[in-house]
């Protein structure tokens, strides 16, 4: 196991997150993160590319996965926040949910193995708030 990994999320983590999400969209202008997907050898992948000074609130996780992190970047994990500056690998458990802040440009990818044959059907496996995803509202929006 990675000395960096991102454990499950108790309740009262998953609501402060939920809290700073709902703060973030009252008081700064909303940002559609690039999102890039990648269905291959049973893994999805999903990127998203984070200029410098934005933040990202995740959905809740609810598949184990591999987060790598190429930047700096600060990531919240439980009751712990990790100012991340390079290249990192970090093993991530079920039910979490995450906030990142980008100190500089930076690029966060999420892995998992799926039997998914569309991104559709990925999103749906890897949580159940697929519908908060800022991908989806862009096309529900377009």
């Amino acid at each position: 196991m990675n000395e960096l990994s991102l454990p499950t999320s108790t309740e009262a983590a998953i609501r402060r997150v939920e809290e700073l999400g709902e703060a973030l969209k009252q008081n700064f202008p909303e940002y559609v993160f690039p999102v890039e997907h990648s269905l291959h050898g049973g893994m999805y992948a999903r990127t998203i590319r984070m200029p410098a000074g934005t933040a990202a609130v995740g959905t809740l996780i609810r598949v184990p996965t591999l987060l790598i992190v190429s930047g700096h970047v600060r990531i919240n994990s439980g009751d712990r926040v990790y100012e991340l500056q390079g290249y990192h690998v970090l093993e991530g458990e079920i039910n979490r949910k995450q906030m990142a802040w980008a100190l500089e440009d930076t690029e966060i990818t999420m892995i998992f193995a799926t039997q998914a044959k569309t991104v559709d059907e990925a999103e749906r496996e890897f949580t159940v708030e697929f519908e908060q995803l800022q991908n989806r509202k862009k096309e529900i929006s377009a």
